[in-house]
């Protein structure tokens, strides 16, 4: 078969299925912005397009999402464009549409069967907007709500398109509408756990910041970017009453100072730098040396940071599950987390982990400590998380399988079997 990948951050969810799919023998290219000239990437041809420089125009702010994406779109497509007049013609096009890339490829290619990567739909009610009041800002709710409400436009320009759509858990799945979430099959994208696995040897070591192993008594908390959509505010506010009660506690707290999701901060500060000021004075100095921030670390690092971790905190607002999460299980690490719906698919409460509200910073810090205290409870914990990994979420055995059959079915769809919502 021929088969076009479409992702912003080519290979993003595809690290896995591409390779895979080119070394079965198909024939694999990606449109993306990624490469400034035509390479191959582990078998799967990739070609560059590029957007076009605009000047600002003068759009009502709810269309401001949408034009983004539209202009993303008609870029790819006049990519797409080129490459058909060359002769090619995918049986395929597996698409990643929420930055709206693949909106107009139907149009190219009718004949191609269109799998989408379900990542969410917007919702624009408890508990995904208005979660956490502390950061809306919106003093029109029902304004936001139509805003909110707004964003789904790219995903229902997509839906008539699309033959199938495949998302990660069931959490992302089921907020689609249910018109089209009955041609979302849920699979993960996978987790290595032969590589994210345990090491009762490992020594953590980073110049200048950090030099532990599992002798040390390390408390871990990992977001991409530090911000309050994953908890990194309830997280910071636990601090001064966690290094009190845990003297010789080690915190390593991994992220960057960028925005990934939710609102940016004020006056062009960090979220970062913001709620260490607000916790830093409550913190003695002889403490605040046990709080490293480390940045973005490469991969290797971050394993070996998991691997000797005794606690690992992760925190979410009801929203996409981190792979974090999920690498820091197959570890054995021993969680506390926020009870929200998609972290339960994962964290049963005294089985694979701990679950606490999230925002009860109180029950965190004594949920971390009660764990600290019990290393029969910690092995438990990390034992059956590591089992779920690798028995409902490994990536070679459980959820590649799953995701080239997924594929295979999709291409077998009568061309004209799409779903209209």
């Amino acid at each position: 078969m021929k088969i076009l990948f479409i992702h912003q951050n080519f290979p993003g969810q595809y690290k896995h299925l591409a390779p895979l799919l080119a070394s079965q023998g198909h024939q694999c290219v990606s449109l993306t912005l990624r490469v400034k000239k035509p390479t191959m990437w582990n078998g799967v041809q990739l070609i560059p397009y590029s957007l076009p420089k605009r000047s600002g125009q003068n759009l009502h702010p709810w269309l401001v999402d949408l034009d983004t994406k539209v202009t993303r779109g008609e870029a790819c497509w006049k990519a797409a464009r080129k490459l058909r007049e060359q002769g090619f013609m995918p049986d395929l096009i597996l698409a990643h549409p929420g930055w709206g890339e693949s909106m107009f490829l139907h149009d190219l290619w009718p004949q191609a069967r269109i799998g989408l990567y379900c990542e969410l739909y917007h919702h624009a009610e408890y508990p995904h907007l208005n979660f956490d009041p502390e950061f809306d800002k919106s003093t029109d709710a029902q304004a936001q709500a139509l805003r909110i409400r707004m964003k789904n436009i790219n995903n229902h320009l997509h839906f008539p398109a699309a033959h199938a759509g495949i998302s990660p858990t069931a959490f992302q799945a089921d907020t689609f509408p249910a018109e089209f979430r009955k041609r979302i099959t849920v699979s993960h994208d996978g987790i290595n756990t032969a590589t994210a696995c345990p090491d009762p040897d490992v020594r953590l070591t980073i110049e200048g910041k950090v030099d532990v192993t599992r002798e040390d008594e390390v408390i871990t908390f990992v977001n991409r970017n530090l911000e309050p959509y994953r908890g990194y505010h309830v997280f910071m506010r636990a601090l001064p009453r966690l290094l009190k009660e845990r003297p010789r506690a080690k915190i390593l707290i991994v992220g960057g100072d960028e925005v990934s999701y939710g609102a940016r901060p004020p006056n062009g500060q960090t979220w970062k730098q913001i709620f260490i000021d607000e916790v830093k004075d409550q913190i003695a100095p002889r403490d605040w040396e046990r709080v490293h921030f480390l940045g973005r670390i490469p991969y290797d690092t971050f394993t070996q940071l998991l691997q000797v971790s005794r606690v690992h905190v992760y925190l979410t607002y009801p929203f996409v599950l981190s792979w974090s999460l999920m690498e820091a299980m197959s570890c054995e690490a021993a969680i506390v987390a926020g009870r929200v719906a998609p972290v339960e698919e994962v964290i049963t409460h005294g089985e694979t982990g701990r679950l606490v509200d999230f925002f009860d910073r109180d029950a965190l810090v004594t949920q971390v400590c009660d764990l600290l205290e019990d290393p029969e409870a910690r092995q438990s914990l990390g034992a059956a998380a590591r089992r779920l990994m690798q028995d409902h979420y490994d990536l070679k055995t459980i959820c590649l399988p799953r995701q080239v059959e997924w594929v295979n079915a999709l291409s077998e769809m009568d061309v004209d079997d799409r779903g209209r919502v």
